[in-house]
């Protein structure tokens, strides 16, 4: 253990460790990055052809099967499931799933902007719910990775394979660290400026096969913003699918998501991305099991988050752990590390597969001697 009295001589090499945007991949550079597509149009054939090879590289790395589209839309993860939300439902009933802050907006949207009255599945923060409780009859959305809770469900199991409803998985903090059974989404939307340590303001929308049909044999009671139209006379618009964005990317953007892919295919792929995030979750939970002022939000292990690990610090109210983040950051020791501003106070420490391992390491010194310092003071 440390001498809690002692500023750690050992810094992080790079202490980012925020839960969006996440830390960059490993010998990042923006002088690194392709520029023969900016100053172009996104429409000129390098713009296409520069779109369609991210959603390639994004396919292969997730190994996302054929019968799945993959699209980049506006808007961040937020945008692309609110797409998805505002496109699919209202055909058939809804269940909403929260157990995190975003859930928590997905029901909101059901309920107060589409005017749905969906069944709505809670668990409190750190827990999961009851996943038996859900009726495949109905659309269901839920989060995979709860960024803000430190809670995940562990698999696809739950999802039931002869659902007549629509699965709807925000999925930003879980793709490039889990498995997901392809067969089992619907829908799935993520962003970059997660685990691939991208740039904001771009989400991705996947669509399986029953998406598509439900978005070809359905028209929404409300009408869409220019940005969610995904259908065009009873259609889908596959340029969408194959780099015709609805409205015009940020190709810097785009080139940084591109560094990050060709990085992870690298590392082997998904399996590299798996292997380092979870060798993060691992170094992280050994610092949180040798001290007892330390703790998991999500006490299950089963259903605890391996990117968006969130702690909780004995005796910490939110003006402790305010001071506690802000001591780290002072010393450049760990940046943003304050859990969420909705969930209960702790710390919220990225594992993902951008950082390093020898970071998470070198980090548990560093929050001894915050800790006894905040303390003390």
């Amino acid at each position: 253990m440390t001498d809690l009295n002692a500023v750690p001589a050992r810094k992080p090499a790079r202490p980012h460790f925020s839960s969006g945007p996440c830390a960059k991949p490993p010998g990042y550079s923006p002088a690194k990055l392709a520029t023969e597509c900016l100053g172009r149009s996104h429409r000129a054939k390098i713009g296409k052809l520069r779109l369609g090879y991210a959603i390639d590289l994004m396919r292969e790395v997730l190994q996302l099967p054929d019968t799945h589209r993959i699209g980049i839309v506006p808007g961040s993860d937020t945008g692309a499931f609110e797409m998805a939300m505002w496109t699919m439902l209202g055909a058939r009933g809804v269940t909403t799933l929260a157990w995190e802050s975003f859930g928590e907006g997905w029901v909101t949207d059901a309920v107060k902007q589409l005017k749905l009255d969906p069944t709505v599945i809670r668990a409190d923060y750190g827990q999961l719910p009851d996943l038996t409780q859900v009726d495949w009859s109905t659309d269901v959305l839920f989060t995979w990775n709860g960024t803000t809770s430190g809670v995940r469900v562990p698999n696809a199991d739950w999802i039931a394979a002869d659902r007549e409803g629509l699965s709807f998985a925000d999925a930003t903090s879980a793709v490039f660290a889990y498995d997901i059974d392809w067969s089992k989404i619907d829908v799935a939307t993520f962003s970059w400026q997660k685990v691939l340590g991208g740039e904001g303001g771009h989400g991705v929308l996947i669509l399986g096969p029953r998406a598509v049909e439900r978005l070809e044999t359905y028209t929404p009671a409300w009408p869409l913003p220019k940005v969610f139209r995904l259908v065009s006379k009873g259609k889908l618009t596959e340029g969408i699918f194959r780099g015709e964005t609805i409205n015009t990317p940020s190709m810097l953007a785009v080139e940084d998501a591109i560094f990050a892919l060709e990085w992870a295919k690298g590392l082997g792929g998904l399996e590299g991305l798996k292997a380092r995030s979870d060798a993060n979750a691992a170094a992280l939970g050994k610092i949180v099991a040798e001290r007892d002022w330390l703790g998991h939000l999500a006490i299950e292990e089963a259903s605890r988050s391996k990117t968006s690990v969130c702690l909780t610090v004995e005796g910490a109210d939110a003006d402790f752990i305010k001071a506690f983040a802000a001591l780290l950051e002072k010393h450049d020791a760990a940046y943003d590390v304050a859990g969420y501003r909705d969930a209960p106070a702790g710390l919220r420490i990225w594992c993902g597969a951008t950082v390093d391992t020898q970071d998470i390491e070198d980090l548990g010194p560093w929050l001894d001697w915050a800790y006894a310092t905040v303390k003390a003071g």
